[in-house]
């Protein structure tokens, strides 16, 4: 375990008192990205001078320039001489490579260079620290344990992969004593976080381009629990195999362990007792928790956004959070980017926008949709993200996207990997056999051959982690256009 000693000088009411020196005046490479931009939301909120660069301008972009951030468009090493005073630490994500030139310039000129995990390990000195961990789930997870604990009044920190329907936000700088993080295993960078209260809630191989093996990818996840500080609690899924295996290990070294799950037994733990949906807009979970039930309100359609709440609810109570009050504020949640977000009707169609791009991800979320579309039809215009993971899990990708009805399959979103002959979304269509299947590799074709699929009273989703996040308008518009033209929406 951790010693749960740190750096910064706590104030009286358990927060930190300043801001570390090494980010007094931080440079970040990539400012625009989800990770990146929530550590320069929380830099700025605590008088840091901040400064960046990113590749085109974005949403996140423009609202940290509003914010006082002095950032540049194209990355050159000129950026930095262009500052008035040198950056005291440049931070960059695992996605920056040594040959960047304002990377280089950094360590030309012996500038410290942070990853954004470790810039984020800084800030969170001096604070009840909670991560959020785990294949699938991590996102959601921790927004739900985030607006949980502000409905409790309690004003958390928080840095989340993902913007909070709510505020609109993936990050904050709270009055508060607890910082929630959700912490990433897919490069290992969450291994230097000291975490109070540790969740994980599922393990399953992914990101086999880094770890290489199913068994190092398993064994990250035993090195984070040593990360927990000492007294603190390590929070693990009872109905995931390998994570409640991963508790079992903890336990026997000594770390105190809760678990939630329908499996879940013992006076402190989460036992989900029953979980009733909604046609459209969640549902209702059942949980002994403490000795006694509680029955938890969840905004968002599926019943593994059910068990995340369950999580979030177990994670807040080890934060000496009151349940009640914690299941008050979980029946608020609205939900977060990109997680099945609703962007439009047209036509009588529902159109929304989801992330995943893992095959349990998909099957898990299809279910959701079906939940959602009633007596409609199901449509998913999925996008494979990486060609390693399109290789690896083909199989198991068109195994999941057979719970919709219709399918179309996009080219691979190759992000940071260069393309291996042979690999393409081909190579999941060929294998779907249990739904009507269409591969559209021509990216501008995608959203007029999807409005041309979908009939009244269908649920449409757009799905990946690429930008097919960039269709669901397209599609509205096109839904609308033929609306307006007297065209009919038959789905043929």
């Amino acid at each position: 375990m951790a010693d749960g000693s740190t750096n910064g000088t706590p104030a009286a009411d358990g927060r930190p008192d300043g801001l570390p020196d090494v980010l007094r005046r931080a440079h970040l490479i990539g400012i625009g990205g989800a990770g990146m931009s929530g550590i320069a939301r929380i830099l700025l909120a605590r008088g840091a001078t901040v400064s960046g660069s990113d590749a085109k301008e974005s949403r996140a972009f423009l609202t940290l320039r509003a914010q006082g951030a002095t950032i540049a468009v194209g990355q050159r090493a000129e950026n930095l001489d262009q500052l008035p005073e040198p950056p005291t630490a440049v931070v960059v994500s695992t996605a920056i490579k040594e040959t960047n030139p304002e990377l280089a310039a950094a360590r030309e000129r012996g500038i410290p260079v942070l990853h954004r995990a470790e810039a984020l390990a800084e800030l969170m000195k001096g604070y009840q620290v909670a991560c959020i961990a785990g294949t699938h789930g991590k996102t959601s997870t921790t927004s739900m344990l985030t607006v949980a604990l502000q409905h409790c009044r309690l004003d958390p920190s928080f840095a989340i992969g993902g913007d909070l329907n709510e505020s609109g936000a993936n990050a904050h700088h709270g009055t508060g004593s607890v910082f929630v993080a959700e912490a990433d295993e897919s490069d290992g960078s969450f291994l230097v976080y000291a975490p109070r209260v540790a969740v994980v809630t599922n393990i399953e191989p992914d990101h086999l381009d880094r770890h290489k093996t199913p068994e190092a990818y398993s064994a990250v996840f035993d090195r984070f629990v040593d990360r927990i500080v000492s007294g603190g609690a390590l929070i693990v899924c009872a109905d995931d195999e390998p994570a409640a295996q991963l508790g079992d290990r903890a336990a026997d070294r000594g770390v105190r362990v809760r678990r939630y799950g329908r499996s879940a037994t013992g006076e402190h733990d989460a036992q989900i007792l029953d979980y009733r949906p909604h046609t459209e807009d969640g549902g209702v979970v059942r949980v002994r928790i403490g000795g006694r039930e509680l029955d938890v309100t969840v905004a968002v359609p599926g019943e593994h956004m059910a068990v995340n709440a369950v999580a979030a609810l177990l994670a807040g109570v080890e934060l000496d959070a009151p349940a009640d009050q914690l299941a008050e504020g979980l029946a608020s949640f609205g939900g977060v980017r990109r997680r099945f977000e609703f962007k439009g009707r047209a036509n009588d169609v529902r159109v929304y926008d989801d992330y995943a791009h893992h095959p349990t991800e998909v099957a898990a979320q299809l279910r959701a949709v079906r939940q959602a579309a009633g007596s409609g039809r199901v449509v998913v215009v999925f996008q494979p993200h990486l060609y390693s993971r399109t290789r690896i899990f083909a199989d198991e990708f068109a195994k999941a996207l057979e719970l919709a009805d219709e399918v179309v399959v996009l080219d691979v979103y190759g992000a940071r990997e260069e393309p291996e002959p042979g690999v393409s979304g081909q190579l999941i269509a060929d294998r779907i056999t249990e739904a009507t299947v269409h591969y559209e590799p021509a990216f501008d074709r995608a959203a007029e051959l999807a409005a041309g699929l979908v009939r009244p009273g269908d649920v449409l989703v757009t799905m990946g982690a690429g930008d097919v996040t960039q269709l669901g308008p397209e599609i509205l518009r096109e839904l609308d256009a033929r609306a307006a033209a007297g065209a009919p929406a038959t789905g043929d």
